[in-house]
């Protein structure tokens, strides 16, 4: 009698488990789906982005810069899209904003430079050092950008996120991918950004402050001011 009680009572939780694991699953995937058609209105072609008016800058996110210092192949994309844009007239300043929080790692220096190399003038780029994460490059973009009309660059998958954390945080924000390749382990990024869907839908609902803030350089202005 015994055994058959334990038996029971391994069942009942083992179905306890599962009930809560798919939940769980449920509920993320409803989240995902939810940010992802909330926010696929949002991104639209350089033509488009072209024709939007009064726009303070074109942001473009940072990624993986290789070991001898050139940007990634996705990197590499988005930067090649953010000066199409520029070049486009979408908007008369630019937003680097990546990782330069370590001395031998920096992602926004080379993104100037490969900017700078395509004709940008130094005083129309803006270097985000402090953009650790989508959401703190997009809270920056507001409290130490000042800017309020944001057209943001990156790879179509990871869009959605970054269009919803600025809807969030109160910003007007459109998206233009930079999906020039079909990358290695995509659908790798795919699953993780289904996480970090649901992490940064809890997080725009807290609001924490990045990692730094600091004094504002509005984007109107030069943007050499930024230049570290």
């Amino acid at each position: 009698m015994k055994a058959i009680f334990k038996n029971k009572k391994l069942k009942a939780f083992i179905c306890t488990v599962l009930v809560i694991y798919f939940a769980c699953v449920a509920v993320a995937l409803g989240i995902n789906f939810y940010v992802k058609t909330t926010q696929k209105s949002r991104i639209i072609t350089t033509e488009k982005a072209a024709e939007l008016q009064d726009v303070d800058c074109i942001i473009v996110l940072g990624c993986k810069v290789n070991d001898d210092g050139t940007p990634s192949d996705m990197l590499r994309d988005r930067l090649t899209r953010g000066i199409e844009l520029y070049g486009a007239s979408a908007a008369l300043k630019i937003i680097m904003s990546g990782d330069h929080g370590r001395e031998n790692y920096d992602e926004v220096n080379v993104m100037k430079n490969y900017a700078m190399e395509y004709g940008i003038p130094s005083e129309n780029i803006f270097m985000d050092h402090a953009g650790f994460s989508t959401y703190e490059s997009i809270y920056r973009s507001r409290d130490i950008f000042c800017a309020k009309k944001i057209i943001v660059v990156s790879q179509n998958y990871h869009l959605y996120r970054a269009l919803y954390i600025a809807e969030k945080l109160g910003i007007e924000a459109y998206g233009v991918d930079s999906d020039y390749h079909i990358y290695r382990g995509a659908w790798i990024n795919e699953c993780r950004e289904i996480l970090a869907r649901n992490k940064d839908f809890f997080k725009v609902i807290v609001k924490p402050e990045p990692t730094f803030l600091g004094k504002k350089i509005p984007v109107s202005g030069d943007g050499n001011l930024t230049a570290g």
